[in-house]
């Protein structure tokens, strides 16, 4: 699974992490999903019962037992396997070691935002920075409630969401900054007529 790409099938990876500790059924992994505050996977009940199918299909992980409480469907506890612990290191190991472009819809919007006049732009980023303050406001909140129950290396990942979001909070406030004080400025008119003469020339946008 990994030695093709850096999968980035999280929800497979944290049900191998988790079934590392002890055996468990899908039920009980979405307990300490919840718990363990993985928010990337608590919405996606779905996406964990197919990360099971295909791990199991993979031989990553077994069933190990099979029971029914009442009328309730039959709950099937899995364990990993060695197999599956060997690929969940280097899997792990493989998404630390390399950088992979993970969200590129902004940068993609900021490519092309010269097709927008800049007074639009402008009130745009401005609400992407309100944004993005109330959202770091709201991964501090998280944080301080959850660092009285919870150990800093499961509140990592929280962490490193917060830096993000601060890094590009930062680069959006000098950019509005920047067209603000018109130095960085363009008119949709003559970057028609560049491109334009670009496309007569056979030459290349540098």
């Amino acid at each position: 699974m990994a030695d093709q790409t850096v999968s980035t099938d999280v929800v497979s990876l944290t049900v191998l992490a988790f079934l590392t500790e002890r055996p468990m059924h899908p039920y009980d992994v979405q307990r300490v999903i919840r718990q363990r505050h993985k928010d990337y996977a608590i919405e996606r009940p779905r996406a964990l019962y197919r990360a099971f199918e295909r791990l199991a299909r993979d031989e990553l992980i077994e069933p190990v037992e099979t029971s029914r409480e009442g009328r309730r469907p039959e709950r099937t506890v899995y364990q990993i396997t060695d197999e599956g612990r060997t690929e969940f290191s280097h899997w792990l190991l493989q998404l630390l070691e390399r950088p992979v472009a993970e969200d590129p819809v902004f940068a993609v919007a900021v490519g092309l935002l010269g097709y927008l006049n800049p007074e639009s732009v402008l009130e745009a980023l401005n609400d992407r920075f309100a944004a993005l303050e109330g959202e770091i406001a709201g991964v501090d909140a998280a944080l301080q409630a959850m660092r009285s129950s919870l150990p800093r290396l499961v509140l990592l990942a929280h962490e490193y969401r917060r830096a993000l979001r601060q890094a590009e909070r930062d680069w959006v406030l000098g950019l509005i900054q920047d067209i603000r004080t018109g130095s960085l400025s363009w008119d949709l008119e003559a970057l028609s007529r560049y491109f334009a003469s670009v496309r007569e020339g056979g030459g290349q946008v540098h």
